[in-house]
């Protein structure tokens, strides 16, 4: 029988050297970019190139093997473990829990591309299928890669970090850090130097990652704001929407709003649905119906295909742009996102946790990309607007060029931008939230200055990073922070299993321990059997 776990109390003091290096490395970035755009602009361009020339292999097998490994802890005996204690049972029910994952996947990425890439894919195939532009084929290929990139391999890249850190905290009761759940590798050296460099590329990870979801918040707000109110897109306008979003949350952190993060996750999945139902009744609806199931089979049938390729056989460049950029996304958001998810999910099951978070959300975010996205195409075929060409001008321009073709234009558009600002602020909120405890040893609240200060910084760094280059200078900095931190979510695999091969859930007791009573009985009847005892034997013979 296990032990109930003893869960630790953090103390919640800052970890100065974290904090230092880490402050001072974002503020770096910040001063480069404000002081020599160029300079910053070309390492990004030549960074860029040679990461993904001599490791985009790299970020393409790593990804692979995270959903290897999510799928086969999940059917293997490691799945009856219990996160938690053996007696505890789930802190949420499953409704409340599946929200909570949906709100989590639901973010700033899944509006600014759920029409953008499935348009773009159906305006430039991926090399690797050999169809022509604009026709049923290429609208095939082109949900299937928009699933590829949004299912499956992302989720599998999160649950394996939330089930880690969700191990380490309610199985073994330590403290709430990435470093902590390398203590079956690294020893007592996980408290030392070792652990803190694991915190600290956390840190730059989630620092970088969050950034460039919202700079594509603000791409997309300053687009829906040219469409509808008429101010001209610029990145003028760009800035000032990252500095109102972020001043927000900081309004928010200092008011307590942040206290009611579970409220506006949940108005955030309410709005996200509600614009999903509008274009599905009003759009196409029949489409919709036989897109979703053709897409999902041809995600299924070649996924070994999609998952395998690499810039042997591919264009590196398009590599680049698409699969490898959204890993190196999936990984940057990866502390961020396991966190949150592992905090949810104290008192279930390995097994219960591994097909929750990869079948949920992979199935809420195949069922968006079907309704938008199908949309979207069945739109640009029948000739009922040139998303095309809204996509060739920015990718932010995607969603609302089919917004406009459906009716009730102006309202939709309106709703899709109050979506993508409370998302800014969820997002920064939650993200800011890791960083503080990241850079508090742990602390699962920590200083509320702490916490805006790393929102104000991920704010200047979207800001940066827009000035520098736009889209192109935001998926170069997630690609560069995100190569050392592949090396940390292998390690931090590693320490999992390794943790989990020693844990006595995992190996069942011996029969003769296991049924013991049962065993007892069987054998005394089979004794019975061969020879009855005297006291028997004595009364079968005696007369009546």
């Amino acid at each position: 029988m296990s032990e109930r776990v003893r869960e630790r109390s953090p103390d919640g003091r800052v970890d100065r050297l974290v904090l230092t290096l880490g402050v001072g490395g974002v503020l770096a970035v910040v001063l480069w970019g404000v002081s020599a755009r160029r300079s910053l602009a070309g390492f990004g361009t030549s960074g860029l190139a040679w990461t993904i020339d001599t490791f985009g292999w790299f970020f393409v097998v790593a990804a692979d093997a995270f959903l290897v490994l999510a799928v086969v802890i999940a059917a293997s005996r490691f799945g009856r473990i219990r996160l938690g204690a053996d007696d505890d049972q789930p802190e949420f029910g499953n409704l409340a829990w599946i929200a909570m994952m949906f709100s989590a996947g639901m973010g700033i990425g899944l509006v600014f591309f759920a029409v953008a890439e499935p348009i773009r894919h159906y305006a430039t195939p991926p090399p690797v299928v050999n169809v022509e532009p604009q026709t049923g084929a290429a609208g095939a290929a082109a949900m299937q890669y928009t699933l590829f990139h949004w299912t499956l391999h992302p989720w599998a890249i999160y649950a394996v970090v939330a089930l880690a850190l969700a191990y380490s905290t309610f199985r073994k009761g330590r403290q709430n850090r990435i470093s902590a759940a390398f203590r079956p590798l690294l020893g007592d050296r996980a408290d030392g130097g070792a652990g803190r460099v694991v915190d600290l590329l956390a840190v730059f990870a989630t620092v970088f990652g969050s950034a460039t979801s919202l700079g594509l918040g603000a791409l997309q707000v300053a687009a829906g704001l040219d469409l509808v109110a008429g101010v001209p897109d610029s990145t003028a306008v760009e800035l000032v929407v990252i500095g109102a979003l972020t001043l927000a949350f900081v309004i928010s952190a200092f008011s307590g709003l942040h206290r009611g993060i579970k409220w506006l996750s949940t108005t955030n999945v309410v709005l996200a649905v509600a614009l999903m139902i509008f274009v599905f009744v009003v759009g196409p609806t029949i489409y919709v119906l036989e897109v979703l199931p053709a897409a999902v089979g041809d995600y299924l049938s070649s996924l070994i295909f999609m998952s395998t390729r690499t810039g042997a056989f591919s264009d590196p460049a398009w590599l680049g742009s698409w699969t490898i950029f959204y890993w190196a996304w999936w990984i940057s958001w990866a502390p961020f996102v396991g966190t949150f998810i592992a905090r949810i999910s104290r008192g279930r099951t390995v097994r219960q946790f591994l097909i929750g978070v990869l079948l949920v959300p992979s199935g809420a975010s195949a069922i968006w990309f079907a309704v938008l996205g199908g949309s979207a195409l069945r739109v640009q075929a029948t000739g009922g607007r040139d998303l095309v060409a809204d996509a060739g001008t920015g990718a932010e321009q995607a969603l609302f060029g089919l917004l406009n073709a459906l009716p009730l234009a102006g309202l939709t558009s309106v709703l899709a931008m109050v979506l993508i600002a409370l998302y800014f602020v969820t997002s920064a909120d939650s993200a800011s939230l890791v960083l503080g405890s990241l850079t508090s040893r742990g602390a699962l609240r920590p200083h509320r200055l702490l916490v805006v200060l790393w929102g104000v910084l991920i704010g200047a760094v979207a800001a940066v990073l827009l000035l520098v280059g736009g889209l192109d200078a935001l998926q170069q900095a997630t690609i560069l922070v995100a190569l050392p931190f592949v090396v940390v979510m292998l390690g931090l695999a590693v320490a999992l299993v390794r943790d989990m091969s020693r844990d006595p859930a995992a190996h069942p007791p011996p029969p003769a321990r296991r049924h013991g009573l049962a065993a007892a009985v069987r054998a005394a009847r089979s004794y019975q059997e061969e020879e009855p005892p005297p006291v028997r034997r004595y009364l079968r013979r005696r007369p009546r």
